[in-house]
């Protein structure tokens, strides 16, 4: 059973605008976290989190800065709280799920906007490490959007992107274009791929996938 059957369609609709696949989310926030986490078992967010932790090694948690892109309702905000992260911002385009992140008081700042190629109201070089997680499925994130990511981390800090592994070949707009399009941002400089991972049970059989990129 996907989660393309336990929800809303229209959220995985490729041909959805932003702000129309905000609004569905809004429509399902109050009932994500359960088909989500609690029907569906989805272990994207704890693996995310521990591939920031892994990336970002000895640092003191304590202080590195960490933006969460696509937050949500913060589950993946909580599992980076859970490895001892403290200082966490977080994005997306559904006000609904942010107000329901907000609850849980895991964030220092909460943005709502919609992560492409438009400039995020957030200065250089700000970040330690992104995490997204999930973000990149029909109707979601593009390639567009990854040179956004890199202005907002450090130098040296690491963008950690998790999501439904076969998204990479069944979706048009990653088919053949994500993983070239970060090839040529590797080429030009701007970062390096650190690790690749299939793992399993992303939720039930589906296989998830996790690039870790260091900036450069």
């Amino acid at each position: 059973m996907s989660v393309e059957k336990k929800t809303t369609p229209e959220i995985f609709d490729p041909r959805s605008t932003p702000e129309m696949t905000a609004k569905y989310y809004d429509n399902w926030s109050g009932h994500y976290e359960e088909e989500i986490m609690t029907q569906l078992k989805c272990t994207a967010p704890r693996v995310c989190a521990g591939a920031v932790g892994k990336a970002l090694g000895g640092l003191d948690r304590g202080k590195v800065k960490i933006l969460d892109v696509g937050a949500g309702t913060g589950l993946c905000g909580e599992e980076l709280v859970q490895l001892g992260f403290t200082d966490i911002d977080g994005v997306d385009g559904s006000q609904d799920m942010l107000n329901l992140a907000e609850r849980k008081q895991i964030y220092k700042r909460l943005i709502c906007d919609f992560v492409g190629p438009n400039r995020l109201d957030i200065e250089n070089d700000t970040y330690d490490a992104i995490a997204c997680c999930s973000s990149f499925a029909p109707g979601h994130l593009k390639e567009d959007c990854l040179p956004e990511l890199i202005r907002v981390v450090k130098p040296g800090g690491y963008i950690i992107i998790t999501f439904r592994e076969e998204y990479l070949y069944i979706v048009e707009d990653y088919n053949g274009k994500l993983e070239p399009a970060m090839a040529r941002l590797q080429d030009d400089g701007l970062w390096e791929r650190v690790s690749r991972e299939v793992f399993p049970k992303f939720y039930e059989d589906k296989n998830g996938i996790t690039f870790v990129y260091k900036v450069l």
